[in-house]
């Protein structure tokens, strides 16, 4: 019985180690299905969320198309779908051949397209307006700058119309008192010489006038090495022969014979009467050589009492006209 009980408990106990064996073995096989089994649940749930990411970006592609061109799915695949020949692009020959959908090919050219549009930037709906109004501007602002020509040509002619007349005025007026002043000068320095002379005589507009005195007796080449007094008469003689060549109605003289000895004086005095029988003159002097020459005299004195008083003497009655 001991025996047949061993023998027995040995049997359970292979059977048992068997099972056991058999149990290890099919959890394996579970957990190994289990595996494969979340793997295709993964897959399954990744070809889920692609698919669901597919309709969605061919609903935005369907509304792109729609909102940018127009166009539905049906009409854009039966126009421009890969079965449709590809026209060759703007810059080929013009005898070039639309070609077969390559995508590599076509992909490339739209990135090309893509950058060139965004050199050119954003599009301005406003761009013909604004065209306009700067059409508009330019062709003001050309009739402006036509009639600023003309007018720059307008007065260019007038400048050289008036340079023409100046020159000639001047050259008249050069001439006349040239020689009025070498009558004069030699009238003041008896024996002497005197004349004017221009810096540039080609080009009237911008000469010079040079006085060139020679005092007789004397040899000098500069005004400055005159005396004071022959200076003045030297000065007196160019504005006298000023007045002679072109006369006036008046002159007016602010102490002309200031620094002139009497001999001078005189001789100037008698310019003076010359230069009356035509015009007026109006003497502010203390010589009293020149205020015995005069018409009529008006000064200030000094009363007894200190006050001032403008007073005016009439020395001789004008002449009847």
């Amino acid at each position: 019985s001991i025996a047949a009980a061993v023998a027995e408990r040995e049997a359970a106990e292979q059977a048992r180690a068997a099972r056991e064996e058999e149990l290890k073995a099919v959890r394996t096989r579970v957990r190994e299905l289990t595996g494969e089994h979340e793997r295709l649940v993964n897959v399954a749930h990744g070809s889920e969320v692609a698919r669901a990411e597919r309709r969605l970006r061919l609903e935005q592609m369907e509304e792109r198309a729609m909102e940018e061109f127009g166009l539905e799915v049906e009409v854009l695949i039966a126009e421009y779908g890969p079965d449709q020949l590809i026209p060759p692009p703007p810059d080929a020959p013009e005898d070039a051949e639309p070609q077969p959908y390559d995508r590599a090919a076509q992909e490339k050219r739209a990135k090309q397209a893509e950058r060139q549009l965004t050199q050119l930037g954003k599009v301005n709906p406003l761009a013909l307006e604004e065209f306009a109004a700067l059409e508009e501007r330019h062709a003001f602002l050309t009739s402006q700058l036509e009639d600023l020509k003309k007018t720059r040509r307008d007065l260019l002619t007038v400048v050289k119309e008036v340079d023409e007349r100046v020159e000639q005025v001047f050259t008249s007026a050069y001439e006349d008192t040239a020689r009025e002043f070498e009558g004069i000068f030699s009238r003041l320095f008896p024996g002497g010489e005197g004349r004017l002379s221009l810096t540039e005589p080609e080009d009237m507009l911008t000469t010079g006038i040079e006085v060139e005195a020679r005092p007789p007796g004397k040899k000098v080449k500069r005004l400055s090495l005159l005396s004071g007094g022959e200076r003045s008469l030297v000065a007196i003689a160019f504005l006298v022969a000023i007045f002679k060549a072109r006369p006036s109605p008046f002159y007016v003289l602010d102490e002309v014979e200031a620094a002139l000895d009497d001999t001078n004086t005189q001789r100037l005095l008698g310019i003076f009467e010359e230069l009356r029988e035509s015009s007026q003159l109006i003497v502010i002097t203390h010589q009293k050589r020149t205020m015995e020459g005069a018409d009529a005299l008006y000064g200030v004195s000094m009363r007894g009492d200190g006050v001032t008083q403008v007073i005016s003497q009439r020395l001789r009655e004008p002449e009847p006209a």
